[in-house]
């Protein structure tokens, strides 16, 4: 099934991340780097976490616009992938810009000496899988009716372990995306979404999913963008403002959107599931979740909150501090679609048959089923015909001395009811609030830098 809205790529307007200075002329490959600032000491620390994590060996699925594998700065970690909304291989997008951003915040890997020049992605060692579920970056409109469901499961069955989803539909999502995520669930994958740039107070499709971990997103200070939706199934938050990222046809662009924020959450995600192979998506998201900060601005906030969810990420931190893996679930919901499923009962049937359920029309008010009171009059009714039998034969020949009355029946004892069939659900333990404040959050930031690691 497929939805007729409009998908939009949640980076937001112009070019589907909210392109701040699109009409900019591109920087020099020097200053590129340099503008990365949530790469900085002040911010991730990126040059420290690499000495823990690269994402290496983690393939992260990018469900956008396609992806320009020819670029300089992902030469080699671009998988083929598929297009979805015209057929073949995902990773010579030529057109769109949006997805290729995404995957170069990721894992691009730089270039020139040493990888010096162009944009470092947060786990430059991973690998991304494109997946094209967006005709354009501005959206799709209701004749391409597509939905990202059979992208979602695509992504599944090829390898990827993280999945990042920088789109917005504006609208709740089909009974088939929902099916999608529980799939991803069941298979252990962690799906990552974009809240949207619209300001507003609700989160739609994907972001309002069960099962997806959704993220918002802040400035340099720490503080949430102003664009940046929110709500209360908002998970974590990331840098979203002045980001540097590459674009189609080996250039560069600068945007502000929840996009690249998503994008920097699935590249964490990826450095923690290549340093803890063991985890489950749930935990990955626990340990982000245990290590995220806020702003000072925001001291006192309960969490999660539905600007900053659990606060923003920090990475080192969430590599390397002692955090008890918890929960197979973490902080993620059950999605909708798995429960319901687990939950609804058994209504096939055999040609002929009828149709097995617990319900009273299947049985007596006794508890005794249909097919055990059918033998019983049937058994009856031969034992009678027997003895009649007997009885009219003993006359004939003259044995009246014979048994009376023929054989006894059996003595008529009470059916004892079986217990209902079927496995009991367990008690749905949820998931613990965090305290008002996260125990590695103590350090607060100083107006307009990011809190230490």
């Amino acid at each position: 099934m497929t939805f007729t809205g409009t998908l939009r790529a949640a980076g937001g307007a112009a070019l589907a991340g909210a392109l701040l200075f699109g009409t900019a002329p591109v920087a020099s490959a020097d200053s590129i780097r340099d503008s990365q600032w949530p790469l900085a000491v002040t911010a991730f620390d990126a040059e420290k976490v690499w000495g823990v994590s690269t994402g290496k060996g983690v393939t992260v699925a990018v469900l956008d616009s396609g992806v320009d594998g020819t670029h300089p700065d992902l030469t080699g970690s671009v998988l083929p992938g598929k297009d979805f909304t015209g057929g073949g291989t995902a990773d010579r997008e030529t057109v769109n810009v949006h997805g290729t951003a995404m995957a170069s915040l990721i894992a691009g890997h730089g270039h020139g000496s040493g990888g010096a020049d162009g944009v470092m992605g947060l786990a430059p060692d991973a690998k991304i899988l494109p997946v094209k579920v967006l005709a354009q970056d501005s959206g799709i409109t209701s004749a391409d009716s597509l939905d990202y469901a059979a992208g979602l499961r695509y992504a599944v069955d090829h390898g990827a372990s993280v999945v990042n989803m920088s789109i917005d539909a504006g609208f709740d999502p089909s009974v088939e995306e929902e099916q999608a995520i529980a799939y991803a669930a069941e298979k252990d994958v962690l799906v990552v979404t974009a809240a949207g740039n619209d300001g507003a107070g609700n989160l739609t499709d994907p972001a309002s999913a069960p099962g997806v971990l959704a993220v918002g997103a802040v400035g340099k200070d720490g503080v949430v963008w102003e664009k940046s939706n929110y709500g209360p199934q908002l998970m974590l938050a990331a840098p979203g403002e002045y980001i540097r990222s590459a674009k189609t046809g080996g250039g560069y662009r600068l945007a502000n959107g929840t996009s690249d924020a998503t994008a920097y959450v699935s590249a964490a995600a990826a450095l923690l599931r290549a340093k803890f192979p063991d985890l489950t998506a749930g935990q990955i998201a626990n340990r982000l979740v245990k290590t995220a900060s806020l702003p000072s601005s925001a001291k006192g906030l309960s969490l999660p909150d539905k600007h900053y969810g659990y606060g923003f990420i920090r990475p080192y931190s969430a590599l390397t501090k002692g955090i008890s893996a918890g929960s197979k679930q973490g902080p993620l919901k059950t999605p909708t679609a798995a429960a319901s499923s687990s939950n609804s009962p058994s209504t096939s049937a055999a040609a002929g048959g009828s149709v097995a359920n617990n319900s009273s029309s299947s049985s007596d008010s006794s508890g005794m089923g249909t097919g055990v009171i059918v033998a019983i009059v049937i058994g009856v009714l031969v034992l009678a015909l027997v003895i009649m039998l007997i009885i009219v034969l003993s006359k004939r020949g003259g044995r009246r001395n014979g048994p009376g009355g023929g054989f006894p029946l059996p003595p008529q004892g009470d059916w004892q009811q079986q217990p209902p069939n079927g496995w009991q659900q367990p008690p749905a333990g949820g998931y613990q609030q965090q305290p008002q404040h996260n125990p590695y959050a103590s350090q607060q930031p100083p107006p307009g830098q990011w809190p230490n690691q």
